[in-house]
């Protein structure tokens, strides 16, 4: 990659603008993003504390889960503070660094998530279509190993385009009308040629998403032939309800992130970004505990069972 011809200043600093055009809307926005902030950290801690105490949840499925819940933790944490920080303390600075490590961790949690719901739809297809192979198959070791593969195959696809663009200079304008480092206006930044990273980031996000989207097709494709030889209704929508929560969850996800990729131009771009960055970071992650905790016959039981335990504790 040839350096351009540069005269202006290196950049040291980023300036985030966030939502400064909506000013009527700072004070209503900061306590709506803080609400659901908060309920997201909350929602998802709880299934994990309650994946890791209650006997019931110790299957493959929930072991994801409960991996599925950190990842949204992150994700949500690597963004929001620092956007609610933009509404009242109105710190819209960030160094270098720090806008390209909070990149880094947003993307890589974010991989992470796409591949993890690609290996619960594997899960579910297992459970289903080989129900009696099930508990040999997806063994501890086995799931443990899925994840461990996930957050690798993640950390390998962030890590060389950031370790390449770290490299080179960046000089210009360092504002970004944006709440977030997100990587299109970050590689814009760089004094030189950046196609090739601009390709390898298409390349990794294209393939990183039709390839979990590819293998939940086709799980679910097989789950639904197999479901629908069930002979009796009831059999059937037993099976369906063990996929109910992953389906719309799996669907929450691809959506919204196909949302960020099919994206009109122009000047309204920068608005659709936000949005749909913060339907991944805010509402996404707040709705997916939500959704396995009222969908689920297991996690109510045991949702109940626990706050049984606390009033007799109280009580004490």
């Amino acid at each position: 990659m040839s350096l351009k011809n540069f005269t202006q200043p290196i950049i040291i600093e980023i300036i985030l603008l966030g939502f400064s055009n909506l000013h009527q809307l700072q004070k209503p926005l900061f306590l709506l993003f803080l609400v659901m902030y908060t309920l997201t950290l909350l929602g998802n801690g709880l299934v994990i504390i309650l994946i890791e105490m209650d006997h019931r949840l110790k299957t493959p499925m929930y072991y994801f889960l409960k991996n599925l819940s950190w990842l949204e933790i992150i994700i949500t944490t690597s963004v929001t503070p620092k956007m609610l920080g933009l509404f009242i303390l109105q710190d819209n600075m960030m160094s270098l660094f720090t806008c390209i490590l909070q990149g880094y961790i947003y993307f890589v949690a974010g991989t992470s998530e796409v591949l993890l719901l690609a290996a619960m739809s594997v899960d579910r297809y297992m459970a289903i279509c080989n129900p009696l192979r099930y508990t040999s198959i997806m063994r501890t070791q086995v799931c443990q190993l899925m994840v461990l593969s996930c957050w690798l195959c993640s950390f390998l696809s962030i890590t060389l385009p950031t370790v390449l663009m770290m490299g080179l200079p960046f000089c210009g304008s360092n504002v970004i009308d944006h709440f977030f480092c997100d990587s299109g206006p970050i590689l814009e930044m760089i004094c030189a040629d950046i196609r090739f990273l601009q390709a390898l980031d298409l390349a990794v996000s294209c393939l990183t998403l039709l390839s979990s989207v590819s293998i939940t097709a086709v799980s679910y494709v097989c789950i639904i032939v197999t479901v629908l030889r069930i002979p009796s209704a009831k059999g059937r929508k037993k099976a369906f309800s063990t996929c109910s929560s992953h389906i719309t969850v799996t669907s929450l996800y691809y959506g919204s992130s196909m949302f960020i990729y099919i994206k009109p131009a122009g000047k309204n771009s920068a608005d659709f970004n936000k949005l749909a960055t913060v339907l991944n970071t805010l509402v996404t992650p707040l709705l997916n505990p939500i959704i396995y905790t009222f969908r689920n016959k297991v996690v109510k039981e045991a949702l109940k069972d626990a706050i049984g335990k606390m009033r007799a504790g109280f009580q004490k």
